[in-house]
């Protein structure tokens, strides 16, 4: 056994998994099962101490550290030679302070264990579309949630922030203390520190009107136009996307639904049904046909779009862009509806804009996001050829939408490693790289995006 991992063990209260150990494939596995990038240890952390040991370690043995709560962007991790991944998930703590209408989530808490604590109290986080991600690899990378026109990004909610950096200190920071990592942290990824607690504002909406309506796909063109019509007239309570959904015939999907293909519209309001009107009535103008619009509690928001709670293998892309037209429409139904042979079971077109528009004045290094909507796509692959012919069509969803790309990309969305310049401004992105030279200067803590300096 090396000597840095057996030192490790010794400091370490969790355990440290290693290559050969009987549980090493479990321990190292991550949610998206296509990343898989085996580093040189796996160190479960249940604690900010535990942390700490790991990050001395590293810094002695001239090891880098990479983080992972539940993975479920994991293919965009670079080759972890010489690296010891942190699981955070064994650190599961929420508190919820209803006055303040703040929370605190250690650092591998997941969205469902928040949501479900708030909701008591009439509040709601603004949380991931799938109730298990985790909450602070989601928010470092900006954060998109179903109420996000109203609110913004959430990592523009978040108030203070526990940290181990890369030379080894444990910090709390926030705008008074370290506000410069403060500043980075909050959109700029997981390559500055380890996060081993996270504090944010929660929103006073304890209920929501949402749903999903579904079409056959041979409709999809007409579908999604009249949905991209009427996101013109939404007010900003109102969040919505348009899907081409291919389902696979699996016992996983329920029977109305397996092996199908439908064109399909989602939307969540947080100010009651009235605000959906304008986006409601043209669309079932169009009589779908099941139409799944009901109140329910925000903390449900997280069960709208049925994502795979089980780990799946899963490779994708996105492309932001500035505006939607009718010729928008056309050209994705073309790449990704029938008879386009695409291998991704979803492309969602999301509506964006409103309060995610608009830059607050004490934002992180993402304040806002310039472009009107998203184009995302994903696929599950079998074997590698797969994962191919899914990035491939990604590629080509991309080429065929290139007139309307803005200028930047979204990180939450960016599920291969890519040059973090195309998250940033030029001045920000300078500024970021300030951060990491103070807070990580041995460039220990391995970023999915690493940064160019």
């Amino acid at each position: 056994m090396s000597s840095p991992f057996t030192e490790l063990r010794r400091h370490h209260t969790g355990p440290v998994v290693l290559p050969g150990d009987p549980d090493w494939d479990d321990a190292r596995r991550a949610w998206n099962l296509l990343g898989d990038h085996p580093p040189a240890a796996v160190a479960l952390c249940g604690s900010a101490d535990d942390v700490r040991a790991v990050v001395a370690v590293a810094n002695e043995h001239d090891l880098r550290v990479s983080v992972q709560s539940t993975g479920h962007n994991a293919t965009s991790a670079g080759p972890l030679t010489d690296t010891v991944l942190v699981k955070t998930s064994p650190m599961r703590g929420v508190s919820i302070d209803a006055v303040a209408r703040r929370a605190r989530a250690e650092g591998g808490v997941i969205w469902q264990e928040v949501t479900e604590a708030a909701a008591p109290h009439g509040l709601a986080a603004l949380a991931g579309s799938a109730p298990d991600v985790g909450v602070v690899g989601y928010t470092l990378g900006g954060g998109l949630s179903w109420m996000a026109r109203r609110y913004g990004l959430a990592a523009n909610h978040v108030t203070a922030l526990e940290v181990v950096t890369g030379d080894g200190r444990a910090l709390r920071v926030d705008h008074d203390q370290d506000p410069e990592l403060f500043w980075a942290l909050r959109g700029g990824g997981g390559g500055l520190a380890i996060v081993t607690a996270i504090e944010f504002a929660l929103v006073p909406v304890a209920e929501v009107v949402a749903g999903a309506m579904f079409w056959p796909w041979e409709r999809a063109e007409e579908v999604l136009e009249t949905w991209r019509q009427a996101t013109t007239e939404l007010p900003e309570t109102v969040d919505s996307l348009a899907a081409l959904a291919q389902m696979p015939p699996i016992p996983d999907i329920p029977e109305p639904f397996r092996g199908r293909s439908f064109a399909v519209v989602m939307a969540a309001s947080s100010d009651g049904e009235a605000s959906l009107a304008p986006l409601l009535e043209p669309l079932r103008g169009l009589t779908p046909e099941i139409d799944m619009f009901a109140p329910m509690p925000a903390s449900a928001l997280g069960q709208l779009k049925q994502d795979p709670e089980e780990p799946v293998p899963a490779t994708g892309g996105s492309v932001l862009l500035t505006d939607a037209t009718p010729e928008t429409i056309t050209e994705l139904v073309r790449v990704a509806g029938p008879g386009s042979g695409s291998p991704l079971l979803s492309v969602e077109l999301r509506h964006l804009g409103g309060a995610l528009a608009r830059r607050p004045e004490d934002a992180g290094v993402v304040g806002a996001i310039d472009g009107g909507y998203l184009a995302f796509g994903v696929g599950m692959p079998m074997d590698p050829d797969g994962a191919a012919a899914i990035d491939a069509h990604v590629a080509t969803m991309t080429d065929a939408l290139a007139q309307w790309k803005a200028g930047r990309s979204v990180m939450n969305f960016t599920e291969h490693s890519t040059d973090p310049r195309a998250f940033f401004d030029p001045g920000e992105y300078d500024r970021l790289v300030a951060a990491k030279r103070r807070y990580d200067p041995d460039d220990r803590v391995v970023a999915s995006h690493p940064m160019i300096s």
